[in-house]
This record gives C-alpha cells, sequence and structure tokens, in this order.
C-alpha cells in the first residue's frame, strides 16, 4: 500500500494544492485521485497567475472572452469557474460517498475585499451560485473583518474555507464565527449542515524565522504552532457547545494544514507531511509535495491529540526571544499583502495575455 493511501485510511484527507486546465484536459487530475487517492483541491491567485503566465492552455479562452469585451476580474472569474466546476465534478462522487465530508474544490474571493466585510459577503454568495456546484467552497480571509463576513456567509448556506489562519487564536477565532453562522441558522429554523474548512499555514512560520533561532530549532516552529492548534481543534469538538450543534446535524468544521511544501532545502521534502498526520484533518499540497510523499513517504503515527511536544518546543522558541503572538499577526497582514500582490499581477497577466491575443485574433481577420 503506498503512503498516500495510509494517510488516507489513517483519517486524512489528500488535497492538492494546485489547478491548471492542463492537469484537467492531460487527465493528471483523474490520475491523482485514482493513484495518490487525492480528494479535493484547493486555489489561490497565485496558482492562476502561474498557470495562465506560464502554459498556453488558457490563451484560446482569453482570446475568445477579451474579443466579447470580458477583461479583469470578470474574465478572470469566468476561467477559474470552468477549471473548478470541472473539478468539482471529478470530485462529486466523492462528495456524494462520504456524504459531503470530502471531494471539495475551493475557490477564492478577490483578495482585495480583505478588509471589506460586505463585499466579502456579496462576492462569496455571488459566485457559489455561479458555480452550481454543492462542492465549492469559497475562501474568506480569517482576518477582523474577514470573520463577520464568514458568519454572514456561513448562515446564508454558502460553504466557506476559511483562509489565512496561523495560529491557535486566529482558528479559533474563525470556528466561533463558524459556530455563530449555524447557531443562527438553527435559531431560524434552517438547516444547520453548512460545510467549512479552517487552514492553517505551516511553512511560513519557519521561513519567518529561519535566521534568527539556533540550528536546533530550524523548521520546528511551524509544526509546534500546527500541534498547538490541533489539540483546540480536538478540544472544541468534545466542548459541549460543539456537541449540541452536532447533536441539532451540524457538521464539524474541519481543520486544514496549508502551506505544507517544504521552503528549507536542508530540510526533508515530506517534513510537514509526515509531522501533521491527523484524522480528520485536511492536508492540502503542492504536486511536487504529493510526488515526493508518495515516493518515499511514511506514515509515522497520528499527531497527539493533546499536541504533543508543542507547548515544550513553544517555551524553546520563547527563549529564543520568538514572540509567537505577534508573530501570527504579522504573518496574517504579509499573507494579506502577498495575496493582494497575486492578485494584482494576476490582473496584470491577464489584461497584457488579452490584449495581445486580441490584437493577433484581429489581425488575422484581415
Amino acid at each position: 500500500m503506498n503512503a498516500t493511501r495510509q494517510l488516507h485510511d489513517l483519517g486524512q484527507s489528500l488535497w492538492l494544492d494546485n489547478i491548471t486546465r492542463g492537469l484537467l484536459t492531460s487527465g493528471t487530475l483523474s490520475r491523482y485521485i485514482a493513484e495518490f487517492s487525492v480528494t479535493g483541491l484547493t486555489s489561490n491567485p497565485s496558482i492562476f497567475d502561474h498557470a495562465i503566465k506560464n502554459a498556453g492552455f488558457y490563451d484560446d479562452a482569453i482570446r475568445q472572452k477579451a474579443l466579447a469585451g470580458k477583461s479583469g476580474e470578470a474574465l478572470f472569474f469566468e476561467l477559474a469557474l470552468e477549471d473548478l466546476t470541472q473539478a468539482a465534478d471529478l470530485f462529486r462522487p466523492i462528495y456524494d460517498a462520504t456524504g459531503g465530508v470530502d471531494g471539495w474544490v475551493s475557490l477564492e474571493v478577490s483578495p482585495l475585499l480583505a478588509n471589506d466585510t460586505a463585499a466579502s459577503i456579496k462576492a462569496a454568495t455571488q459566485l457559489h451560485a455561479r458555480a452550481q456546484r454543492p462542492n465549492l467552497f469559497i475562501k474568506i480571509p480569517g482576518t477582523r473583518a474577514g470573520l463577520p463576513a464568514i458568519e454572514e456567509t456561513i448562515f446564508a448556506g454558502v460553504p466557506v474555507n476559511v483562509t489565512l489562519l496561523f495560529s491557535r487564536e486566529q482558528y479559533i477565532a474563525a470556528a466561533e464565527a463558524y459556530m455563530r453562522g449555524i447557531e443562527r441558522r438553527i435559531a431560524a429554523g434552517l438547516a444547520p449542515k453548512v460545510a467549512s474548512v479552517a487552514s492553517i499555514f505551516v511553512s511560513r512560520w519557519d521561513v519567518a524565522v529561519k535566521d534568527k533561532v539556533p540550528n536546533k530549532l530550524r523548521n520546528c516552529l511551524g509544526i509546534a504552532i500546527a500541534g498547538r492548534t490541533y489539540k483546540a481543534y480536538c478540544e472544541l469538538l468534545a466542548a459541549p457547545r460543539w456537541r449540541k450543534l452536532a447533536d441539532a446535524g451540524a457538521r464539524p468544521q474541519r481543520l486544514l494544514w496549508a502551506s505544507t511544501g517544504t521552503k528549507d532545502p536542508e530540510a526533508s521534502d515530506i517534513l510537514y507531511v509526515e509531522a501533521l498526520a491527523a484524522p480528520a484533518t485536511i492536508n492540502t499540497m503542492p504536486e511536487k509535495t504529493l510526488h515526493a510523499f508518495a515516493e518515499h513517504g511514511e506514515v509515522k503515527g497520528a499527531l497527539p491529540i493533546d499536541g504533543g511536544d508543542a507547548e515544550e518546543v513553544l517555551d524553546a522558541f520563547a527563549r529564543a526571544r520568538v514572540d509567537d503572538a505577534a508573530l501570527a499577526a504579522e504573518l496574517q497582514r504579509e499573507g494579506t499583502q502577498s495575496f493582494d500582490k497575486s492578485w494584482n499581477d494576476l490582473m496584470d497577466c491577464i489584461a497584457s495575455k488579452s490584449e495581445v491575443l486580441k490584437k493577433a485574433a484581429q489581425a488575422g481577420r484581415k
């Protein structure tokens, strides 16, 4: 049995952190589902920017849409929805077989809305309605402005992938926003079964402190933060507040490990996958990491529900003058700014490619 199947059998979902039109048209995504037990995927503006900039798979569609007068965000969301609805259909048998627990794809609202609660709610609702797929998450950042948007979007019955979470405290705030939305649905006589995942970014912690701590602490911070968060996740699911919602028919907001590709070339290329094997969670990983784990990964056991040695490791970082609370806030701010930049790069890419393709098409008609 290969390592990806072992991880799946442990109870952790393997999702691909990538989507391109080439993955779909070549049959590669279908192969990942069959061979690597991949049961979902996530996307973000950087992924689409890279796919559109570095391959010709989108050229025909961009040309046609540009000639029809589409541009900017409107053109991009048409492209993204074409890809993600096709991917959602590939995962639909998994979604149906698991009762909606697994088999999901994710689409992000514009990162430029991160500080605009009302616009985020409107965009999330509209994008989900356009997709017409039950297994499509809308990604909303777990920022100060994002939290009320998450609550309202869940209340509206739209599945949400909460992104840009970095700490236990940020996770708990997102979980409480989710529960408030479900509680309001129950109070209003609405069905409580609205899916959500909470995405904790892992490797960025280690990148942030790589030159600031002793060698023995390198590549340890992200895993410790994840362990601390996993303990909070397990405690939340055992708490009376959640048990009451579960008894009413609500489904848990699953914890998702994001940013799990190893950034340090001197570290194991499957460091975060092996360390964060845990039932009832999700690991979304880049293609390179997926292949590496399938090739030489090993499931060495599950992450302890008490977080293992997370607090001892975090105490060591505190002695090394790493303030994890301050760093979590900084990482979320930086993440928001990075997503803004990726979005703007994506819009520039679409604009320049649209112009080139449109001119070429018009010249060919003369």
